[in-house]
């Protein structure tokens, strides 16, 4: 077995050397052309994108993974398209605060109705959070029940890694979670007061991803649902908190107090919020490439990335389209090229490989969801997803991330592969970001399946990478200026395709399933799928 493992280990430091960066860049630069107007689920140009993913699968010679001997999987989702007409306004104090669409507040319906309002009493909570392992509950003795909840995102701040993560962000403070523990408790609606340090993005990124419509999972009968699911500006925020005579830097510090205490605002919010709403059949798309051993070929690593973005939205500069070449076709061409690289191997590893393109990651994670739920491959034969989101066309990087690969058996492979490229293990650069939570792999680990994704890092030789980040997320992050150069470099992306690559083939010929390590919170669901 060692012998084979070292044969294994050499064939794949020759093989990678075959992925090309120019062929990630043939790809990238046609799905993040103009034609594909965006990539938006539910429209034409995320169709067109689907058909190409799914035409270069079977030209690669890989096997439909998707639901019956298709390249597809279907995902069914409500597209709610909120109104330039919705109204919210919040009246106490002898006064009335009328809050305008787009600069003060945006949002959707999550009751997936045509029309839908509130006129309720509201509450502040604090971050929303209730969380008993950690002694924290924003809720503690209040019923929210058919009222408005107002919190801001984030969490607690702590330098404590046992008290929320320390500086790394949980779940706890992602927007998704506000919204899930407000509807889990029976609130009307939920409002986020959006601040760009507590977001890690700007009102912008905010407006241009929920001024539009919202793609969502269909709503089983009678489940229970926001009537408005939305955020309000940090100045709208302001203007709220000045009737109780406080600033948002005082309520923040409220919040994130031990001991805090939800409280009744003297305020009413009233509400309309009409919407155009249809039935979207959207797809995930998938190919396999069988392993060799017999009794592995059942077993699978899964490599994924997200083909959609936003559509056509806002002008902004006068374009309309946003592209996203950035967020995800770099990725979508990196997980193509590595699809065409594993075809090329003979023999093939001792398990299957699944080459996934999820749909509505922008949503919310839903297309990953969805095959997380109704895997080709059931989870507890899966044994690892790579996931490749966003990469930087900027050079090669002497550093990598790898953020979540610690918490699992496969660490030590990671960090192996890592020296062999010479590539410095970086911690996550932005922890309060929680970009753990952010991208598909996480719908992957919910299922118990250990999974994390690959980042560049931020060491280019000469150049301060920290500060290219910066300024492409802060211009172009979630806006049509996303958009293909010729002028890109490719060499990161191809030498973390390779990397990429090489670490699922170690795992696809190891001998042992992997799992999460000791005390890791998706250990328990990797039990039940039947790894111990």
């Amino acid at each position: 077995m060692r012998l084979f493992l070292l044969s294994a280990a050499l064939l794949s430091a020759a093989w990678a050397q075959d992925i090309s960066g120019q062929r990630i860049r043939a790809h990238v630069k046609f799905l993040a052309s103009d034609l594909l107007e965006g990539r938006g689920v539910g429209e034409r140009g995320g169709e067109l994108a689907a058909e190409y993913l799914a035409a270069q699968l079977a030209l690669l010679g890989l096997k439909p993974a998707g639901d019956n001997g298709a390249y597809y999987q279907r995902v069914t989702l409500i597209g709610v398209d909120p109104q330039p007409s919705s109204t919210l306004s919040a009246i106490g104090k002898g006064q009335t605060l009328d809050f305008r669409w787009l600069e003060d507040f945006v949002g959707s319906a999550q009751q997936q109705n045509e029309s839908s309002g509130i006129d309720a009493e509201a509450v502040f909570a604090g971050h929303g959070i209730s969380a008993p392992e950690f002694g924290w509950d924003d809720y503690k003795g209040v019923d929210v029940r058919g009222k408005v909840v107002i919190v801001f995102t984030n969490e607690p701040p702590s330098d404590d890694p046992k008290f929320f993560g320390g500086k790394t962000l949980t779940y706890y403070g992602r927007w998704t979670y506000k919204h899930e523990e407000a509807t889990r408790r029976g609130a009307a609606a939920c409002l986020i007061v959006h601040t760009t340090p507590t977001a890690g993005y700007g009102w912008d990124v905010v407006k241009s991803s929920w001024g539009r419509e919202d793609m969502q999972g269909k709503l089983d009968p009678g489940g229970q649902a926001l009537a408005f699911a939305g955020w309000i500006s940090k100045e709208a925020g302001e203007r709220l908190f000045s009737l109780l005579g406080k600033s948002g830097e005082e309520m923040l510090k409220l919040a994130d107090a031990r001991g805090f205490e939800p409280m009744t605002l003297p305020v009413r919010f009233r509400g309309r919020f009409p919407s155009k709403v249809r039935t979207v059949e959207a797809r995930n798309v998938a190919g396999i490439s069988a392993g060799s051993d017999p009794r592995r070929k059942e077993e699978t690593v899964v490599f994924s990335a997200h083909y959609d973005h936003l559509g056509i939205g806002l002008p902004k500069n006068g374009d309309s389209i946003y592209n996203g070449a950035v967020d995800n076709a770099t990725g979508c061409g990196m997980v193509l090229e590595m699809a065409r690289a594993w075809q090329t191997l003979n023999p093939k590893p001792r398990r299957s490989a699944v080459f996934l393109f999820v749909t509505a990651e922008e949503s919310g994670l839903l297309g990953s969801e969805s095959y997380a739920r109704r895997p080709f491959v059931p989870a507890g034969k899966t044994a690892l997803n790579l996931n490749f989101d966003a990469f930087y066309p900027f050079g090669r990087t002497s550093d990598v991330v790898v953020s979540g690969a610690e918490r699992t058996t496969v660490w030590p492979i990671v960090e192996s592969v890592a020296q062999r490229f010479r590539l410095t293990i970086k911690a996550d650069p932005r922890p309060e970001q929680g970009s753990y939570y952010r991208s598909d792999h996480f719908s992957m680990a919910r299922a118990g399946i250990p999974a994390f994704s690959i980042y560049m890092g931020t060491e280019f030789p000469g150049r301060s990478g920290s500060q290219i980040f910066e300024e492409y997320n802060s211009r172009h992050y979630h806006q049509p200026s996303d958009e293909y150069q010729e002028s890109w470099d490719f060499a990161g992306m191809e030498e973390l395709a390779k990397f990429g690559v090489t670490i699922g083939l170690e795992v696809a010929n190891s001998e042992k399933m992997p799992t999460w390590r000791k005390g890791d919170e998706f250990l328990p669901a990797r039990e039940q799928s039947g790894v111990r």
